[in-house]
């Protein structure tokens, strides 16, 4: 990860809870809104987003519904990432601590583990040092809808329904955590900006568990883009309008999607780590939350803003006292 973006996050600044429990509304949280063209870094908050896009822009949102993907035992914890193209299960393995969870190097190749409700996980191979390759003996969806709590980190200091992990746009369950930028959306907001001209269009990316500790490259994710998408992505583009996209899931299966230029209607699991060399194909701007230093996600912002902007916008967050993680504050791209 380039330097330019490099920076410590007080622990201050992390989102500890939901803006809810903090007074806001969902679309009241602050958002930062950096400018490519002008240079410009503005102050602005959520419900605003419908007078700073323009009649004609397309919004693109992730529809994936987020699912209850850890399940605790007496001193661990099993995150449950998503299948892979193989058919396998993808885990983690955590140590449970008195404030949520950490880093768990144990585990052996082979080893079954009894989980609640009589179910046992096999591992079968290390897929990276933090995750597993295993086999579930029953259904993966009914048994998380049954025995499955929202996955949580350190920073989020208490449990919190499942409902608060979802997004007005989840629809198709299969998201290990939630596709956060699609949080701070309310029905209200989305009927002003539709009513603004702002067409809104889904993709699906199911998103898999983060490395909060270390990071680590993206590994491959299960998405679809529709065909109406894609068409009015191309549409849009033709038009002279701006394609926005909520969330960096959204961009990874949109550019998985343009790989020729032009976006087409794709879907299966993607491996495609966007990256300021290679750049971006389909995407004039993107609303995401702040991330953590060296994440490889800041390598996707950097392709979109530019290291400069970037590094200024960051900046400006940290000064401007903004807060960090799935329950914290906004950055608009342009």
């Amino acid at each position: 990860m380039s330097p330019a973006v490099d920076f410590t996050l007080p622990a201050v600044l992390e989102a500890h809870e939901p803006p809810e429990a903090r007074g806001l509304g969902r679309d009241g949280v602050r958002m930062l809104v950096s400018r490519k063209d002008t240079g410009e870094i503005a102050h602005r908050t959520f419900r605003e987003l419908p007078a700073i896009l323009a009649p004609g822009d397309l919004l693109l949102v992730n529809n994936s519904a987020t699912v209850a993907a850890a399940v605790r035992l007496d001193r661990l914890a099993v995150h449950f990432s998503g299948e892979l193209p193989g058919g396998e299960l993808l885990v983690e393995l955590r140590s449970r601590t008195e404030r949520g969870t950490a880093p768990y190097a144990g585990g052996s190749p082979g080893e079954w583990l009894p989980l609640p409700g009589q179910a046992t996980l096999r591992l079968l191979c290390r897929e990276t040092p933090r995750l597993w390759r295993a086999e579930l003996d029953r259904d993966v969806p009914d048994y998380l809808r049954k025995h499955g709590v929202p996955i949580r980190y350190s920073y989020v200091e208490r449990d919190w329904p499942l409902d608060h992990y979802q997004t007005v746009f989840g629809v198709t369950p299969g998201s290990a955590e939630m596709p956060s930028a699609g949080r701070p959306f309310t029905a209200e907001l989305v009927t002003a900006l539709v009513a603004r001209g702002v067409v809104v269009a889904p993709i699906t990316l199911h998103t898999g568990v983060a490395s909060p500790e270390k990071d680590e490259p993206p590994y491959p994710e299960r998405f679809r883009v529709p065909e109406s998408t894609a068409r009015l992505v191309n549409l849009t583009r033709e038009g002279g309008g701006r394609v926005v996209a909520v969330g960096t899931t959204v961009v990874r299966a949109l550019e998985s999607a343009a790989r020729t230029g032009v976006v087409e209607a794709a879907e299966g699991w993607t491996s495609h780590i966007v990256t300021p060399s290679e750049g971006v194909r389909a995407v004039d701007g993107l609303i995401t939350g702040l991330h953590e230093p060296r994440s490889s996600h800041l390598m996707m912002l950097s392709a979109i803003a530019g290291r400069e902007l970037l590094s200024r916008s960051y900046q400006a967050a940290l000064d401007g006292g903004y807060l960090w993680h799935e329950f914290g504050d906004t950055h608009l791209i342009l």
